[in-house]
């Protein structure tokens, strides 16, 4: 097979860019190494910046977006049983955030990739990529129980943490920066009306807690538990109790209880991999950085990546130009490296320190009350969340 991109990996961030270089007339392939009803059904985030719901409206990619997903114009902190809404119109000039699950935006990808998109493979099996230092690359894969070689100009790896693309960088020829953090996420979704408009992120003596949602009648909530944890430590009264008491508030507020359908353990991690291209291999989201997902970053930033990336390839092909391409990296770590740390201030911020003491607890509440004051400190919160704007 052949094709000018080749790409590893059929998540968001792979379907979006085969998308966006289909529209450009840039032929791609994407190699995807499980079935599509577990790349339709993997449950990931569902915070969207108003920056990517405006590259999936440019991509065509927003028609069930537009009509079921949820507009929010803020969230609500809470600590020390009080609510503090924070107003991101108000705060931003305008911007707003929207719920929709990223399960939803991978269906809605692959659909249109299906209907009139490039090549798209089910269990291809990307095996490793071969001479990314040269100008004629090419990615060896299993599809159908044979191995087969896709030759390409470019490769683009946007198969997350754990596959091939970023082993195929030589150790002298990149540099990972990691933290885990003492604790996980335990993460629920349940059967019920949400018990709030907007996203309430709680901080609590016990440890943190965050009331999202799916739709109007999905919740997902979640709730920092000890590195290590098992669910099946976790029975659903156990659950609920836990929630209700961390989202407490001197005020008329009750959590709605409801059937849990799903359920899983998530551990934190920031890690960022430099530089995010080798040769004619460039890394895209998961599989250049990782962050917890407190400030709801992960798939935001895997959509600035590739549209940083389509554009680069659409200036390369109209203008013979490879300037874009070849700051794409530098590019992207800018913006990355922000958010990594917007992640990190706001989990820190947020968490029960497992080390922490006294005087941890009082800095955190510092910090809170410091945002909920004064303007200047909300407004910082707001613009990192709903998106810093794309670099130009």
């Amino acid at each position: 097979m052949r094709t000018t991109v080749g790409i590893i990996g059929g998540g968001p961030a792979g379907l979006l860019l085969a998308r966006l270089l289909h529209r450009a007339g840039i032929a791609c392939v994407v190699l995807e190494s499980r079935t599509r009803a577990h790349a339709e059904g993997r449950q990931r985030a569902g915070m969207l910046e108003q920056g990517t719901v405006d590259a999936l409206r440019a991509a065509g990619a927003a028609d069930r977006l537009d009509a079921e997903g949820m507009v929010h114009h803020g969230i609500e902190l809470r600590f020390d049983g009080e609510r503090h809404r924070l107003d991101f119109p108000a705060l931003t000039g305008g911007r707003t955030v929207t719920i929709y699950a990223q399960t939803e935006i991978v269906k809605d990808l692959i659909a249109l990739q299906l209907a009139d998109g490039p090549p798209l493979l089910f269990e291809a099996e990307a095996l490793a990529v071969e001479r990314p230092e040269s100008a004629a690359p090419f990615v060896r894969f299993r599809h159908e129980g044979r191995e087969r070689t896709l030759h390409c100009a470019w490769v683009a790896g946007c198969d997350g943490s754990h596959g091939v693309a970023r082993k195929a960088f030589p150790a002298a020829a990149g540099r990972t920066y990691a933290h885990d953090y003492p604790y996980s996420w335990l993460g629920v979704t349940a059967e019920v009306p949400p018990s709030c408009d907007e996203l309430i992120y709680a901080r609590h003596a016990r440890g943190f807690a965050l009331h999202s949602m799916r739709s109007p009648q999905v919740s997902r909530l979640y709730l920092q538990v000890p590195r290590g944890t098992s669910l099946r430590d976790w029975p659903d009264e156990r659950i609920w109790d836990e929630l209700a008491a961390r989202f407490e508030v001197d005020a008329d507020w009750t959590l709605r209880r409801g059937p849990i359908t799903a359920g899983s353990v998530t551990e934190m991690r920031s890690l960022v991999h430099e530089p995010m291209r080798h040769g004619r291999l460039l890394l895209a989201g998961d599989a250049a950085h990782i962050v917890p997902p407190t400030g709801a970053k992960g798939l935001n930033l895997a959509v600035s990546d590739v549209r940083i990336l389509a554009r680069a390839f659409a200036e390369q092909r109209d203008r013979g130009s490879t300037r874009l391409l070849d700051g794409y990296s530098d590019l992207c770590l800018r913006r990355v490296w922000q958010a990594t740390r917007f992640s990190y201030d706001m989990t820190r911020m947020l968490h029960a320190q497992p080390d922490g003491d006294a005087f941890d607890h009082r800095m955190q509440l510092a910090r809170l009350r410091r945002i909920t004051a004064s303007r200047h400190a909300a407004a910082e919160l707001a613009a990192n969340y709903t998106g810093l704007p794309l670099s130009p």
